[in-house]
């Protein structure tokens, strides 16, 4: 093959591309890299993690995990980055439920509910989100009564401007048994839905996977505990002077974060469902209705595995988005991984270099790890559509 033929095979011109591509990538790269030690060591500082096992010398509001003054920078490092990938959680889910809805809602032959749907939408997310957060901590939840006078909730909770207390579960001999009933409950639940799909391929014959999925693992749990005596307590918060001791505490912080987070994204990806629902073939619907299904069966057997096809990719941007989106907690005092690891332990050490590379590596490997999933969640959803 002459030189001119090489490069007129597409396939070999864009392996070449690819290659430089990538080579001055890692040139870039390098660049910086050298450049930023070469600056570095003009001005005398070097780069060291070593202030990570000092002691912190701050308290933090909300510790999922133990923590204390005494506690080194690392320790306050997994404290901000689980309060972090919880309240992402918790938003990923809540979003997403609330996004189907709104969503379908939106296509809803119910002219109120739709326009209502259509009103949720074109607010919520034409509002800056940083002013969402801070209109659900500054002006709802700070103006909230004090711990004396709030409101009491029903099985011993109450809602005041220190937070929602609500009871804390306490396991007692026993519980464990319940746990397994569970875990038991759910992988019976699985294999019985692979049989289902199977059984239905082959012979066109329905099972009622909800029904027995959830008497299963309902169920199965349920009648474990009745038998082992309800080996479980509860623990009520209980009013101290000023303030609430025991049960579970949610801040103010923390569920002003989370509803502008799952209302703003939940915005987004209702628009998402709505365009993946209308981008089902419209004879798709009439044959399902010519086959006597009705409405809700057409739409959740028919229209959504459709559609999920189109709609994971974009629905993948919102979940990061909203991963990203969660670092805006400094803004209220929030103690994520931006605010007690960027914010403070930076303010603390000086360790400028190291705590943003840090906290931008963390926020890199989350991300990655999120369209990881989603894409393999997503070819999954293609090839069992085709």
């Amino acid at each position: 093959m002459t030189f001119g033929g090489f490069f007129n095979d597409t396939r070999v011109r864009g392996l070449a591309l690819q290659v430089l591509a990538f080579a001055g990538a890692v040139a870039f790269v390098a660049w910086i890299v050298v450049n930023t030690n070469t600056n570095l060591g003009r001005l005398g500082i070097g780069v060291d993690f070593g202030f990570l096992d000092d002691r912190a010398g701050f308290n933090i509001v909300q510790t999922p995990i133990p923590y204390d003054n005494n506690s080194t920078y690392f320790r306050a490092f997994l404290v901000g980055l689980v309060n972090t990938l919880m309240v992402s959680a918790l938003g990923i889910v809540l979003a997403t439920i609330l996004g189907f809805l709104i969503g379908i809602g939106r296509l809803s032959t119910n002219w109120l509910l739709a326009k209502l749907c259509t009103v949720y939408v074109e607010t919520i997310r034409n509002v800056p989100l940083l002013l969402q957060v801070v209109f659900w901590f500054e002006a709802v939840l700070v103006l909230l009564p004090r711990p004396q006078a709030g409101i009491v909730l029903p099985f011993g909770g109450n809602l005041n401007n220190r937070g929602l207390y609500l009871p804390a579960p306490v396991t007692e001999p026993g519980f464990l048994a319940v746990a397994i009933a569970l875990v038991v409950a759910i992988a019976l639940t699985i294999v019985l839905a692979r049989w289902s799909r199977r059984r239905q391929a082959a012979t066109g014959k329905t099972f009622p996977m909800w029904t027995v999925g959830a008497a299963l693992v309902l169920g199965a749990p349920l009648l474990v505990f009745l038998v082992t005596g309800a080996p479980l307590a509860w623990q009520e918060p209980t009013l101290q002077r000023l303030n609430f001791t025991g049960g579970i505490v949610v801040i103010p912080e923390l569920a002003a974060l989370l509803v502008a987070l799952t209302l703003y994204t939940a915005a987004f990806i209702a628009e998402v469902v709505r365009a993946g629902v209308l981008a089902v073939p419209r004879g798709q619907v009439e044959a399902a209705g010519a086959l006597g299904l009705h409405r809700g069966l057409t739409m959740r057997k028919v229209v959504v595995p459709q559609a999920l096809r189109v709609i994971t990719p974009p629905l993948t941007n919102q979940y990061l988005n909203l991963i990203k989106n969660s670092s805006l907690a400094v803004a209220i005092g929030y103690p994520d991984l931006v605010g007690v690891f960027k914010n403070t332990v930076l303010n603390q050490t000086g360790r400028a270099i190291e705590v943003i590379g840090i906290t931008m590596a963390v926020y890199l490997f989350i991300s990655l790890v999120t369209a990881v999933a989603m894409n393999l969640f997503n070819a999954r959803v293609a090839l069992r559509e085709r």
